[in-house]
């Protein structure tokens, strides 16, 4: 008798413990039941605000660029000349900016990007730091420091220098013709 049992005692123990795998197939793995469920994906960042607005650097600008930080003052004063010249910045119908990007003579539509580091990104698209974006290093009103974020961009162009170009003289002379009119 102990023959006959020997061959049906795996049998036994498999019928067992088949209402256990089946149990084991509703959380989603038949192979091990011991794994935990997959991480659920981390929720997006959040959407911080730029700290620099489309408004506040729409304008005409001088423009230089520089390498080394201690060509800055220089570099500021270079393109404060440039201003004869100057470089567009244009508020775009999405609420942007219309910019020029690098190695291309069309401007393209460039959205203000805030992250959660604190830093104020401009670029194509939605996408935060992506190729086609420069770092907004600083910006008080007058001047705008532009930084290519990627590496190989910001080893052939530098760090943008843009100088808020004055109103040409002749509009300012028409201003002052127009709110002297106005006022008598």
């Amino acid at each position: 008798m102990a023959q006959l049992c020997r061959p049906l005692l795996p049998a036994v123990v498999l019928l067992a413990y088949l209402p256990m795998l089946g149990g084991c197939s509703s959380f989603g793995t038949f192979s091990n039941p011991f794994t935990t469920a997959a991480a659920a994906p981390p929720p997006p960042p959040p959407i911080v605000p730029p700290s620099v607005h489309a408004e506040e650097i729409v304008g005409r600008w001088g423009l230089a660029a520089y390498h080394r930080e201690q060509d800055r003052a220089r570099t500021e004063v270079q393109a404060k000349g440039m201003c004869s010249n100057p470089y567009p910045i244009e508020a775009s119908a999405s609420g942007g900016v219309m910019m020029y990007g690098h190695d291309n003579t069309q401007k393209q539509d460039m959205t203000l990007k805030g992250s959660a580091e604190g830093k104020t990104y401009v670029g194509p698209g939605a996408d935060l730091v992506a190729g086609e974006d420069r770092e907004i290093v600083s910006f008080d009103g007058r001047v705008l420091i532009l930084k290519w974020v990627d590496p190989e961009v910001a080893g052939r162009y530098g760090n943008m220098v843009l100088v808020r170009c004055s109103a040409a003289p002749e509009r300012t002379a028409r201003a002052k013709r127009r709110s002297a009119a106005v006022s008598q």
